[in-house]
């Protein structure tokens, strides 16, 4: 018993734009996730204020959530994306054949 049946005759649609989208988003993810680190990393380490102030610290600690804001998002908006490129990819492919379902003949009840 084979599970999965090919519809046979079906044209498979060749890879368009969400192919070149979808072997584009691991590096977008790692770039994006890796410039807010950077800059919050750099934002502490060119900050040479008094290591005691608190107005100084309350400023670094509203950046560092800032970032950590802006990582969630970009994570987010990855995962949108990509989720959108793997549904038009598995639309894209090829057909199936499922059980068949037998309408009812409709001339027979008039």
């Amino acid at each position: 018993m084979n599970l999965f049946n090919k519809l046979p005759g079906f044209v498979q649609s060749p890879p368009g734009f969400e192919d070149r989208i979808w072997r584009m988003l691991p590096a977008v993810w790692l770039w994006g996730s890796l410039l807010p680190v950077t800059l919050a990393l750099a934002c502490r380490v060119l900050t040479s204020a008094d290591p005691f102030s608190t107005l100084d610290q309350k400023a670094l600690m509203l950046w560092d959530f800032v970032m950590f804001g802006l990582i969630m998002v970009h994570w987010m908006l990855v995962l949108t994306v990509g989720l959108a490129c793997f549904i038009v990819r598995v639309m894209k492919g090829p057909a199936y054949v499922a059980d068949a379902y037998y309408l009812p003949d409709e001339s027979a009840e008039a």
